[in-house]
């Protein structure tokens, strides 16, 4: 599998970083070494994305577990323990052979996220992952939490699901610090992670938001599914209550004549939920990489 499809070469090409975007690329690999395998081990949080494949419609969830419920069990296989339940919108996705997803880990701790994209391969207990390929990524824009605490007995409340935000959506929205976006390709699926200090995602309209494309790893993985297929599912999650805000819908990349770039996300499902997942993180303390707006 080539580290770059017609999307994000095109993209490249456009912004004009095609010779770095070959450096960077070859950090993709389809092997989990030793280290990614221990800090997969570590982690209680796993975010996985994909397409449903009755719909159509792009979904990013949340798994979590105790530590060592993701495993590397071969060179290019991970198994998760559980998963989503069954009222998750990514549910029937995860338990379909061959679905492509894209999963990250990330570390609020030590701010380290490793990337791993393939297709789910469900059993009973859980789902196991192929990997195509897996990769790593540098620190900017990951908010630092220090601690966590797991809460026990606490089970998601009824799922609420909507044609667009309400109005506590909109403060919730306008008051995030990150966020985890699925897109898709012919390929497959990839999730990544987005950050910025609170306000850096903007509500337009119920149906519409908007966030500003900070400088990366030149590699436009995001932005090259996008500008292959509109797809994407965004999940913000309340890393204090637990609760997420997933939505599902189509997006576009906005490309202005100084070199800045802007995402615009319309609508098309949310999925509320509250003490969704049984974590609860420290405060943060933003990144010392997040743009002044």
């Amino acid at each position: 599998m080539g580290a770059y499809h017609a999307g994000s070469l095109a993209v490249q090409q456009l912004v004009g970083v095609r010779e770095r975007a070959d450096h960077t690329g070859r950090a993709l690999g389809q092997d989990i070494s030793v280290a990614a395998a221990a800090f997969l081990g570590r982690q209680p949080l796993l975010v996985v994305g994909g397409p449903d494949p009755a719909t159509g419609r792009v979904w990013t969830s949340p798994v979590t577990g105790t530590p060592s419920f993701i495993r590397a069990t071969g060179p290019r296989q991970i198994s998760v323990a559980g998963g989503p339940p069954p009222t998750d919108p990514l549910a029937t996705a995860l338990a379909t052979p061959g679905t492509p997803v894209g999963s990250i880990v990330l570390d609020p701790r030590t701010r380290r996220r490793l990337r791993l994209n393939g297709r789910a391969r469900p059993t009973a207990g859980g789902f196991p992952v192929e990997a195509d390929q897996v990769f790593g990524n540098c620190p900017r824009y990951i908010q630092r939490r220090e601690t966590y605490e797991r809460v026990e007995g606490r089970t998601p409340d009824a799922v609420r699901r909507t044609g667009r935000l309400e109005p506590a959506d909109v403060d919730f929205v306008r008051a995030a610090d990150t966020f985890f976006v699925c897109t898709v390709h012919g390929d497959g699926a990839d999730v990544s992670h987005r950050g910025g200090d609170p306000g850096f995602v903007r509500v337009t309209s119920p149906g519409e938001l908007r966030w500003p494309d900070y400088p990366g790893n030149a590699m436009f993985r995001t932005l090259g599914n996008l500008y292959a297929d509109p797809r994407a599912g965004l999940l913000f999650l309340d890393w204090e209550t637990g609760g997420t805000l997933q939505l599902t819908g189509e997006a576009r990349t906005e490309f202005s004549d100084a070199g800045e770039r802007t995402v615009c996300f319309t609508v098309t499902e949310a999925v509320r939920t509250t003490a969704a997942v049984p974590l609860r993180w420290s405060a943060p303390e933003c990144s010392p990489a997040n743009p002044d707006d």
